[in-house]
């Protein structure tokens, strides 16, 4: 059966049919869609697999864990920040092994487009000693999830499988199964000395783990996903001028370059990784067959500084070398040229006369004015920032200490309401630690979902120490920035902030709306003058969720 699939979409249906049980997610771009498809598949529905939001991702990867321990196949997935989020299980989760398989599905976004670095969790995966893959196509996103449950099962070891923005979110046909497979039993094999991480158990797995790497490093060598291509050099040479190392979405580009080559010089050398710990000796035959070796690949350096290290070679191009762009994502255009300047391929303009020059690209780009984005129209956030500029033009010196989300936009004009923003949930614990410091007012101004991903830790913080700051939950009752996922925390903030020990007296809710301008700002000064901790939560429903919910009732 054909389908037509974006990236995420071939991850989740090859989890459903790899007889996936549960899948355990906090959305985030571009990795949001997987859980979603998940959501709305009829197969995921009929077995009534597990597929709500949780808190965090540390939470989805304990979940996940749990889920494991009972014998079933649990899918993990997150945006390359949420990693870090959930560092502390991953990590461990390399020393307790699995039971059921479980992947751990990471999408990382070179060039930052809707995130605050650029960091590449393949570093994750050989830091933690897991089996790493990195599908090249949509079909091998669908066709890996079986292999990656399959060999986390065989290995006793979680997966880390990383794709990059543009392959999660371009599309392609796929060929899928007729059928899933059926789930795992629930079975009582997990061995509890496994899984309880005592200092006399861990060094005892560290061991263990220590010496699967070798046999991962040999799998990873003898992997249909890991390719080396080697013709016979021509002209009787002994060695190519140019192999070519590429990984990821990259190995694409790679391929098109070659593809629009003159046919009598497309036979480059390419040796394509997809499952990492690197395969040295693949690499080892790359190196000895050719003079130099470009290596290709989306994210950080990972592949090029473990060849460089391990082999010492001073013939290893690539982004650390200055032949590919050190940041950003890299494009056809990008490698094609790299690979041309380095005598692989003759120079794309000069056989490929459809392809606009640079210089159309370039007087293109002139004519198309940039244009930030901003808050919708009728967005709650709009009125809490009015009105928290409007009070805090009276204070000297104020500070507000921002947050993940929508919300984040206040830094833009014509707001320029913001002082920082760093990652889900700073906005409390910095705006305590200024507070510490002697600063006042200190606000912080935090979403509804991201308080209760990492907010309230720093509120219960704030709240020991009775910091002088005021603390803006801006409830739109949604995760809006990925979509209008379900907020973890929806009607519960009053009762979270007053278990965590704030005053009744200083939780107070508000309705953002122009008309009830007035008594925002009343309460804005009056909480800031208060000096303690204080919430305010301007409660109002995302424009574009009360949007869909209305058309949803007038189908009805």
């Amino acid at each position: 059966m054909k389908r037509l699939l974006l990236g995420d979409e071939a991850i989740a249906l090859g989890a459903i049919h790899a007889g996936l049980s549960g899948v355990y997610a906090y959305p985030g771009t571009p990795s949001t869609e997987i859980t979603e498809f998940i959501q709305a598949d009829a197969t995921a529905r009929e077995r009534r697999l597990h597929s709500r939001w949780c808190v965090n991702e540390k939470t989805a990867m304990e979940a996940a864990l749990g889920m494991s321990f009972m014998g079933k196949r649990a899918l993990v997935c997150m945006k390359h920040v949420g990693l870090n989020v959930c560092a502390d299980p991953f990590v461990n989760s390399g020393m307790t092994g699995v039971n059921g398989g479980v992947v751990v599905l990471v999408a990382d976004d070179p060039s930052m487009h809707s995130s605050q670095d650029e960091q590449d969790s393949r570093f994750y995966g050989k830091f933690a000693m897991i089996p790493t893959f990195e599908p090249s196509s949509q079909q091998e996103a669908y066709d890996m999830m079986a292999a990656a449950f399959d060999y986390s099962e065989a290995q006793c070891l979680p997966v880390l499988m990383r794709v990059t923005t543009r392959m999660a979110h371009s599309r392609a046909v796929v060929n899928v199964a007729d059928e899933p497979r059926p789930e795992n039993a629930m079975n009582y094999d997990a061995k509890a000395a496994n899984w309880v991480l005592l200092p006399a158990n861990a060094r005892r797995r560290n061991d263990i783990v220590t010496a699967q790497q070798a046999q991962l490093e040999a799998d990873a060598a003898a992997s249909p996903y890991n390719v080396l291509d080697m013709p016979a050099p021509t002209d009787g040479a002994a060695q190519h001028p140019l192999g070519i190392i590429a990984s990821g979405i990259a190995y694409n580009y790679v391929c098109e370059a070659m593809r629009t080559a003159p046919r009598d010089s497309r036979r480059l050398p390419v040796l394509k990784v997809s499952q990492y710990p690197l395969p040295k000796t693949l690499v080892r035959q790359m190196l000895g067959a050719c003079r130099q070796v470009m290596v290709v690949e989306e994210g950080q350096p990972f592949i090029e500084e473990q060849v460089r290290g391990v082999f010492e070679s001073r013939d290893i191009l690539g982004r650390l070398t200055g032949q590919l762009p050190r940041t950003g994502e890299l494009t056809p255009d990008s490698v094609a040229a790299a690979i041309a300047a380095n005598g692989g391929l003759p120079a794309p303009d000069s056989h490929c006369p459809s392809s606009p020059c640079a210089s159309e690209a370039s007087a293109a780009a002139t004519l198309v004015a940039p244009r930030p984005p901003q808050l919708c129209q009728g967005c709650g956030h709009r009125d809490v920032y009015t009105a928290l500029n409007q009070v805090l033009a009276d204070y000297d010196n104020a500070r507000v200490f921002g947050d993940i989300g929508c919300y984040t936009l206040g830094f833009l004009p014509p707001y320029k309401a913001i002082h920082s923003c760093v990652d889900m949930g700073a906005s409390i614990t910095m705006a305590k630690g200024a507070a510490d410091a002697g600063q006042w007012p200190a606000v912080a101004i935090i979403g509804d979902s991201t308080f209760t991903h990492s907010g309230m830790t720093g509120l219960l913080d704030a709240v020991n120490e009775n910091a002088d700051i005021t603390v803006i939950i801006s409830d739109n009752l949604t995760t809006a920035m990925t979509g209008g996922q379900d907020s973890a925390g929806t009607n519960k903030f009053e009762a979270i902030c007053l278990g965590l020990g704030v005053s009744p007296d200083h939780v107070r809710v508000v309705v953002p709306l122009p008309k009830n301008m007035p008594e925002i700002t009343d309460i804005l000064r009056q909480e800031i003058n208060y000096h303690g901790v204080s919430v305010i939560i301007p409660r109002r429903e995302c424009i574009q969720t009360f949007k869909r919910h209305a058309k949803a009732k007038a189908r009805q």
